[in-house]
């Protein structure tokens, strides 16, 4: 059994797994606000990497 393989989905899949991560995002910075205030800097350049990592694969 291969667990990592290639998959291809569809763009309503993709909007659906969005949505559930925008979802859990907001669900623990709800529970956890000081510790997001506190890390902001980490999290915003962590998400800048990963744009830019997918835009990279994206475009090449």
């Amino acid at each position: 059994m291969k667990f990592l393989k290639s998959y291809t989905y569809t763009w309503k899949q993709i909007a659906i797994f969005k949505f559930a991560l925008l979802s859990i995002g907001t669900i623990i910075g709800s529970y956890f606000p000081q510790f997001i205030q506190d890390n902001l800097v980490i999290f915003a350049v962590i998400a800048v990497v990963c744009t830019v990592y997918t835009l990279y694969v994206s475009f090449k």
